[in-house]
């Protein structure tokens, strides 16, 4: 497995975000969600595209393959989770428990993320 800096996944999951709420992910509209340069995004996609998570669509689209996919999907869920479980924890609002969830989800292990998501389970 290509292993992703956490820029890298917050790029993917960026394009994953921006697919699902727009139907379509371009380099501008990465830019914009991620407060970045349109450069710092072609030089990303150009890296994600060689390690083949991101391929060129139509109209200027940025389309994510099987396994970008599936990794989106993984850094999404973490992210989701760690904010729901900021919120009920620490008695927080969203934007303040998904900002510091973003810091997080890079940074957590995998038995940490599944003991998180048992703990979740059992208490909601």
């Amino acid at each position: 497995m290509v292993e992703l800096h956490e820029s890298g996944e917050d790029y993917l999951e960026a394009v994953l975000v921006l697919k699902r709420q727009n139907g379509i992910a371009r380099s501008v509209d990465v830019a914009r969600k991620l407060g970045v340069s349109k450069p710092s995004v072609s030089r990303a996609m150009s890296i994600l595209t060689e390690n083949g998570f991101i391929t060129d669509g139509p109209i200027g689209s940025l389309e994510l393959t099987e396994e970008g996919l599936k990794r989106a999907e993984s850094i999404y869920a973490r992210h989701v989770l760690l904010t729901k479980f900021l919120m009920k924890i620490c008695g927080v609002d969203e934007e303040q428990a998904e900002a510091n969830a973003c810091r997080i989800e890079h940074d957590i292990d995998d038995d940490i993320k599944n003991g998180i998501e048992k703990w979740m389970k059992k208490n909601s």
